[in-house]
């Protein structure tokens, strides 16, 4: 199985909320960083911008519940596509 990684925050997803297409986005949110997808992650600039907020906040989950224990965001940052940094 193919993953695919928030363009924001690096989190793993099973399914692109960007569609098989990768042009189609569902506009859900990310379950770490809140990101909507389509919006927030539409682009390089609107990404950065998204994630530099995200970071000064001190990277809260926007499903706290959803928090795996032990996570670590030193280890999700670094799959955040390299097109997106």
């Amino acid at each position: 199985m193919e993953m695919w990684y928030c363009r924001v925050c690096g989190l793993d997803y099973d399914v692109s909320p960007w569609g098989e297409d990768g042009h189609t986005p569902d506009y859900s949110c990310c379950a770490c960083c809140g990101a909507q997808f389509g919006i927030d992650d539409y682009n390089v600039v609107t990404a950065q911008l998204f994630r530099t907020a995200w970071l000064a906040a001190g990277a809260p989950w926007f499903y706290a519940n959803l928090k795996p224990a032990g996570w670590k965001l030193a280890a999700q940052l670094p799959q955040i596509p390299s097109a997106y940094h």
